[in-house]
């Protein structure tokens, strides 16, 4: 059986969820990557609540490369969840391979001050 590209990432996405689940204590951060842009929250997923939200398109992230605006992402979801009282999450790729703009966010919110 053939699967198509967002067959298959939903596939890994479901996979990842099973294991990676946030509680308040240590909430999840969630990245979804489209073409053009990129986006993050932190949720809580015991009480289903978004904690902190960054995207690709808010004020403040600088606009360079895809991956140097992924790395701006996530030093802007970092500077939020701190002011949020969350200093420690568990990484949630969203089915996308830890590569290319899912890692240089990473890698902004760790620069930052997030802890995972």
């Amino acid at each position: 059986m053939s699967l198509n590209k967002s067959e298959r990432r939903q596939r890994i996405q479901y996979r990842v969820r099973k294991t990676v689940s946030g509680p308040a204590a240590r909430p999840r951060l969630s990245v979804y990557r489209s073409n053009k842009e990129i986006y993050a929250q932190i949720i809580d997923d015991v009480n289903g609540v978004t904690l902190a939200a960054a995207s690709s398109r808010d004020a403040g992230v600088t606009k360079g490369t895809k991956i140097e605006t992924a790395a701006s992402v996530g030093k802007l979801i970092a500077e939020k969840a701190l002011k949020a009282g969350v200093d420690t999450i568990s990484f949630d790729r969203g089915g996308n391979l830890y590569h290319g703009r899912v890692k240089s966010l990473a890698d902004g919110a760790r620069e930052a001050g997030l802890k995972f």
